[in-house]
């Protein structure tokens, strides 16, 4: 789920800093600094999520089955 999130920022970052030319107007703050917020965020999803699962994927699980006989043949 997080590669996905990760996907969404990445494009919705570089969208607002390539595609739309003034087309939108924030007052609080520049569409490019807002693009490439969105944008390090979205690499920083991806990477997380990335680390995250290979440390899951090292992780050694033991399975154990226990066999019982009531000693009749």
């Amino acid at each position: 789920m997080a590669i996905g999130l990760g996907v969404v920022l990445i494009v919705v970052g570089a969208v607002l800093i390539w595609a739309l030319d003034e087309a939108v107007d924030i007052d609080f703050i520049a569409e490019n600094t807002l693009g490439v917020i969105l944008l390090i965020a979205g690499v920083l999803a991806i990477g997380l999520s990335l680390a995250i699962n290979a440390q899951r994927s090292r992780h050694r699980t033991t399975h154990v089955e226990e066999r019982r006989t009531d000693g009749t043949p």
